[in-house]
């Protein structure tokens, strides 16, 4: 399902117009990417997912070409974990 298939299968659900739908779901993914910049909390839906910035620690990889070491830097990341509806829903229930 892209974001046009998802838009139309909001606004058929919530019986609003698309256009209404595509804005809540900017906003949705502004605010959850605005709260994971920031990196002091979480966003959770319970029984849904919830998105967290994690740190990753600077570590050393190898160039699968050449076989070098290489240098990688610490940095951020972000932890998308689903929650108990979503998955009993994964398994087809």
């Amino acid at each position: 399902m892209n974001r046009s298939e998802l838009v139309a299968a909001l606004s058929e659900r919530a019986e609003v117009t698309r256009k209404d739908a595509d804005a809540v779901l900017g906003a949705f993914a502004e605010v959850v990417g605005e709260v994971v910049a920031k990196g002091d909390e979480k966003v959770t839906i319970p029984g849904f997912l919830t998105f967290e910035r994690t740190h990753r620690a600077a570590r050393t990889a190898r160039n699968p070409q050449t076989g070098d070491p290489i240098q990688i830097p610490a940095g951020y990341s972000v932890k998308v974990a689903a929650g108990s509806k979503l998955k009993e829903a994964a398994k087809g229930k």
